[in-house]
Parts: structure tokens; sequence; C-alpha cells
């Protein structure tokens, strides 16, 4: 391992001499890549600093323990090693998991879809309580959430709603929540009491930067319209809701959140630009055989991932076999023990393909 560590240390140091050159500075783009690598690189080596310390540590102790008349510094030294070893025997599993390749795109902002799927009103309702959800967990982890768009259900909820979370790696944390999720309730609708299964799906884009994707705003259609959403009469009858289409994939993205046109058309750009982006990752991540034979999918939107039943107070990741009973408070925003699993079940999976290399 400690020749894995030196190879770190030597890219550390490399890092850290280009980030100051006036051509990488100049080059924006390569400059924030370098400056991101160096932020998780520094974290790497205050790691790498301990650990070499207590290898050190066991070094004087065995020589103490091996060459030393006193006894009572035998002894000392006895439970220094004994401590030492424990402690560098849980670094190396954190060593183990940072040497882990990393998704360059964890780092990154995300646009969160949730859209109703089959279940009719009851699906909008469900959409409604998952953006909740995610809205509540992204309060909870100091995250900002910030309102894109959305189309509200007739009986309550949304038959789509776009919203886009800024913190500290949300992409690397939430990107796995992407896929259906199922619910199993009686609706408030139902008379007879039967249980209906609906479904929303749920979809996590990497929010690209501006140097991720180039678009050509020729291709770009841009329709003003009124806001039909909540704001306020004069949201309503003003033209500040912008629609832009993309020509060349007819993909479309749209905001209404913003009284200022210009402020829409922002959000609605950032959000064409985040779809153009995740249609590029999707197509590196069919070209790959590793990801694609995964069984936790980062990218698979038909795939079905969760069940929530109420009936029983159950909710069921599907991907890795997790059963809790602990419903109400996973749909009120504690999802952490779900996304802890599925994570540790990833690195899991990562740290076999990487076993030789370490």
């Amino acid at each position: 391992m400690i020749e894995k560590l030196n190879i770190v240390e030597q890219r550390y140091n490399e890092v850290s001499d280009l980030i100051i050159q006036p051509n990488i500075i100049a080059d924006q783009k390569r400059y924030i890549k370098l400056n991101k690598e160096y932020k998780d690189l520094s974290f790497f080596i205050e790691k790498i600093k301990v650990y070499k310390l207590l290898l050190s540590s066991i070094k004087e102790a065995e020589s103490i323990i091996n060459t030393d008349d006193d006894s009572e510094m035998v002894e000392m030294a006895k439970t220094e090693l004994e401590d030492s070893k424990t402690k560098l025997s849980d670094l190396e599993e954190e060593i183990k998991l940072l040497l882990i390749p990393k998704d360059p795109e964890d780092s990154k902002n995300v646009v969160i879809e949730i859209r109703a799927g089959t279940g009719g009103d009851e699906a909008s309702i469900f959409a409604g309580d998952l953006y909740r959800m995610y809205s509540k967990y992204c309060q909870s982890r100091g995250w900002t959430t910030s309102f894109v768009d959305s189309n509200e259900g007739t009986a309550g909820g949304f038959k789509e709603i776009i919203f886009e979370v800024s913190g500290q790696d949300v992409y690397g944390v939430l990107k796995y929540e992407s896929g259906v999720h199922r619910v199993q309730r009686v609706p408030q609708t139902e008379t007879q009491g039967r249980v209906h299964t609906s479904a929303s799906t749920v979809m996590i884009l990497p929010e690209a930067e501006e140097f991720d994707i180039e678009i050509d705003m020729n291709e770009v259609r841009v329709d003003f319209f009124c806001s039909s959403g909540p704001g306020g009469q004069s949201v309503n009858t003003t033209y500040s809701a912008v629609r832009l289409t993309h020509e060349p994939t007819g993909i479309v993205a749209q905001c209404q959140d913003q009284k200022s046109q210009h402020k829409n058309k922002e959000k609605a750009l950032r959000v064409l630009r985040s779809r153009l982006y995740e249609l590029e990752l999707s197509k590196k991540l069919e070209s790959d055989s590793e990801k694609r034979n995964s069984l936790v999918s980062s990218g698979d939107r038909s795939a079905k991932i969760r069940t929530y039943n109420y009936p029983q107070g159950r909710v069921t990741d599907h991907r890795i076999g997790l059963t809790l009973y602990d419903l109400t408070n996973i749909i009120n925003g504690d999802i952490q023990k779900l996304i802890d699993e599925i994570q540790l079940f990833q690195n899991t999976q990562k740290l076999k393909e990487t076993e030789d290399i370490i």
C-alpha cells in the first residue's frame, strides 16, 4: 500500500505546482478541474501523514520491546503498539476507500426531476411526497434547494416537479436515487379500503457547468409565456416564464419560478445543459460494461429501485435487498440509512475490483 500512497503524494505535489502556473489559471476549465482534485488530494494527504506516523510509532514500539531492559518502558511500548495497530487497521480501511477511483461527477450539484407514473392522482400525490422527502433530507444536510418548474396534480401533489440542489458532493450522495419509486397504500379516494400500487420516477442529473457542454444558442428556440404556477398575479399576467427547446435533440427545459424573465431563462438554461450532459453521460454509461453490469445502477430510469409499503410501514430497496420498517421517518426525509447501505454495497463492489491494485 505504501507504494500506492507515494504515488498519491507525488500527484499532490504535481497538482500543487500546476494550480499556480499562469497558463493553467488562464485555462478556466482545467484550473477548476485541478482545483477540485487538489481539494480531494489535500484530505487524502492528511490521512497519509497520520498513516506514516502510526507506522513510525509501531516501529519505535517494536524496537523498545526488543531492545529495552526497562520493564516499565516495555509495558508502555506494548500498550502503544497495540493502540497504534488498532488505529492503523481502521485507517487502512479508510484509505482503501479513498484509493477507489472517484467519479468526477460526484462533486457536482444536481437537478432533480420527479414525475408521476402509473396510478393517476395517487401517483401525483406520491410524487409530492417524494419531493417533500428529498427537500427535508437536503435541508438536514445543509444543502440549498431551488424550485425550477412544476405541473400540479388535479388532486394534489405534482404530475412533474423539477428543482435544483446545491452543496458539497450532492451528486455523489444522491445519484443512486434515480429510478422508479413504488408506493403501496390505500388512496384517499378509495372507498373499499383496497391497497393500490402507484409509482413515480426520480431522475438525478449532475448539473453541468458551462465548460462541461457547449450549447449553440442558434440551435435553441426560446419561447416566453405567462406563468401558470404559484407566485401571485404579477407572475401570472406577465410573459416571465421561459421555455427552451434544443432543436437538434428535441429536449425541452422551462422555468416559471421567478418574476424576472432573465432569471427564468438562466435557470432553464442550466436544466437544459444538465439534460444534454446527462444524455452524453448515458452514452458513456452504455459503453462501460462494468457499470452496465452493476446491480446498483445510477442511470437506468426504468429500474424499480424502491417500494414504500404503508400498511406494513415498510421500505424495501430492491437493488440490495434491504428492508427497513421505518417508513414514517424515511418519508419525512430520514433516508441516510438507505443511502449509506447502497454506497457501502457499491464501495464493496469497487474494492473487489481494485484489490489487486491495493
